[in-house]
């Protein structure tokens, strides 16, 4: 059921993102919906808030993001939500038709981001200083995952069929990891001048500023 309204309150959005304090995927949520042009509004919750009992009705393991629609629904993992928004909102051009080969490319990066960029770059920067060999090693496998998207992007400005889509929000914002990191400068050209243009739409802008994500 549609959430109930207060009398005299605002109308709610039909879309809610729970994003919690210093957080880095919701932004994938917040990025696709502005693509999209659909209204939402951002619930930001303190670590304690995001480990309690309410959110965790709304993810099992407490993370975020977690997107409400207007029926009260709930989905979790960046990659679903973004591929739910672009398949639900059709007219924004955000993945291609299904049955495509490059629909396939888009779900094949949009699970690459998180699963082949990610891991090895987090791994790597925790282990920094503890563990040097360890972070040493991380930070190998995160170089080959580099070369395997900067070798599928080439000279295009975009990763699947030369247009924006989910496949460069969900690799974009990995990649976009590497300015925490401290070594954004030491990927390769075209990758830099990649993150470079992802960061200048203006509704990466939007979705930055809404959920206060470091710039990338």
């Amino acid at each position: 059921m549609p959430r109930p309204q207060r009398p005299g309150a605002y109308i709610v959005p039909p879309m809610r993102i729970y994003h919690r304090d210093h957080a880095g995927r919701p932004i994938r949520a917040a990025w696709t919906l502005e693509e999209a042009g659909v209204p939402y509004e951002v619930v930001t919750m303190s670590y304690e808030e995001g480990k309690g009992p309410e959110h965790l009705g709304r993810h099992p393991l407490g993370r975020v993001p977690v997107l409400e629609d207007d029926a009260g629904r709930l989905l979790f993992e960046s990659a679903a939500i973004c591929l739910q928004i672009a398949d639900t909102h059709p007219q924004a051009g955000l993945i291609p038709a299904p049955g495509t080969h490059e629909r396939g490319l888009v779900y094949q990066w949009a699970v690459f981001g998180p699963a082949e960029l990610e891991p090895p770059l987090i791994e790597s920067a925790i282990y920094a200083q503890s563990d040097p060999e360890r972070s040493a090693k991380a930070r190998r496998r995160f170089d080959l995952a580099v070369d395997a998207v900067a070798g599928a992007l080439g000279d295009s400005e975009y990763l699947v069929g030369d247009e924006f889509g989910v496949a460069d929000v969900m690799v974009g914002s990995a990649l976009a990891f590497t300015r925490r990191a401290g070594h954004a400068d030491e990927l390769p050209e075209n990758l830099q001048a990649y993150i470079a243009r992802l960061a200048d739409r203006p509704a990466y802008k939007r979705a930055r500023e809404r959920t206060e994500a470091p710039a990338a």
